[in-house]
């Protein structure tokens, strides 16, 4: 929640910045963390969503693991005191340098794409004389009915390991001296908002895991991502997703068999409301039909627009006039570089502090200097109390 005490103290810093409610955080955690233990489900979070130094120690907290897509990643989570008994590591891409570090690590699992990768591990693996744990991502063939580029799990998409390729992939792993697999890993994709998604990922995991245990194969624990998707376009009317109906979905859907555990990687859902992109109008541009609200804050700042025409709730903070249409665009040399149009905002004018809300996920972490631009600052209410 930006309230007036803020934004006086946001009037004193250099714009744009990113501002994270530690506040709104460690309330979406404490819920998680609640909403979760009622079925002693094992919650890791994806360092890519938010890798801000003062989020990251905040979620160390809470004793969750970390869900990592690159070594650089792994060794943070170990840095920050994550057990690297809970410490998972994702990727269609790990490069040897990163597979070793991981191993070196003892990390939980590799969740492993393709085949291919499988006995590159095993190669090193045996090499450092060491057995690499490892659960298989599956592709469950599931519609995530969300924006293309954030789906991954459908049968042409380039993550996980298709049903066809099972018998393969057992022959294979009875080869493998240096691999013991522990489990099977799902990930469909991000900004679901429907939990029937999750029931249809339930059901399929179950049909997927009881190949397995007829071919010999025992599973420790089953991995089903995460990509609850939240409200960009009222963020205040729902602060902290529904987690509830969440888990309970994969409660009554997804069966374990006995001594399992169920694991989960969440990232937006935990991190993309506490976040704030703060900027400030430079110029109000009046075009022949359009007039443009032109930000000091653009793209390099905030992609997801540009990338995957998402829209965010903008707020004017420092005008309370009635409101106007704008553009609103950023400064960069490209013509995606727009956050919304005909938007209905307060009427602004040079000066005036504007609002990007739920920008706590894939906001800093996918920042550019693109044009040269600075890397910008980030803020956190602990410090600004």
């Amino acid at each position: 929640m930006i309230n007036q005490r803020y934004i006086e103290q946001f009037q004193q810093l250099e714009t744009p910045f990113y501002f994270y409610d530690l506040d709104l955080l460690r309330a979406t955690l404490d819920t998680v963390k609640r909403e979760a233990s009622k079925y002693n489900y094992v919650v890791h979070y994806a360092i890519k969503a938010n890798a801000n130094e003062a989020v990251l120690k905040t979620l160390t907290e809470y004793g969750f693991g970390a869900d990592c897509v690159s070594g650089n990643e792994v060794s943070k989570a170990i840095e920050l005191g994550i057990p690297n008994s809970k410490v998972a590591y994702a990727g269609v891409g790990k490069s040897d340098k990163e597979i070793k570090t991981a191993l070196q690590h003892q990390i939980f699992s590799f969740n492993c794409e393709s085949i291919p990768e499988i006995e590159v591990i095993n190669e090193i693996a045996g090499k450092m004389d060491v057995v690499a744990p490892i659960a298989i991502r599956i592709n469950p063939d599931v519609d995530p009915q969300t924006h293309k580029y954030i789906t991954t799990g459908l049968k042409d998409n380039k993550f996980g390991i298709n049903h066809w390729d099972f018998d393969e992939v057992g022959r294979i792993l009875r080869s493998l001296p240096n691999i013991k697999l522990t489990g099977i890993h799902f990930h469909v994709g991000s900004q679901i908002t429907d939990i029937s998604v999750f029931e249809q990922l339930s059901l399929k995991v179950n049909k997927i895991h009881e190949w397995f245990e007829q071919n010999g194969f025992h599973l420790e624990h089953i991995n089903v991502g995460g990509g609850l998707g939240i409200n960009y376009d009222d963020p205040q009317a729902q602060p902290i997703c529904d987690f509830a109906a969440y888990f309970k979905a994969f409660n009554d859907h997804l069966e374990l068999k006995e001594g399992q555990q169920l694991h989960f990687e969440l990232g937006r859902s935990l991190v993309a409301q506490c976040g704030h992109l703060i900027s400030k109008v430079l110029y109000v541009k009046q075009g022949l039909e359009t007039q443009f609200l032109i930000l000091d804050a653009g793209m390099t700042e905030l992609i997801r627009p540009a990338l995957y025409q998402a829209t965010h709730k903008v707020s004017a903070l420092t005008s309370n006039l009635p409101t106007e249409k704008y553009d609103i665009v950023g400064p960069i040399c490209e013509s995606s570089d727009v956050f919304g149009r005909k938007v209905d905002l307060p009427k602004s004018k040079r000066g005036d502090l504007i609002a990007i809300h739920s920008a706590g996920a894939y906001g800093e972490t996918m920042a550019s200097t693109y044009n040269m631009r600075d890397l910008v600052k980030a803020y956190n209410s602990d410090e600004l109390k």
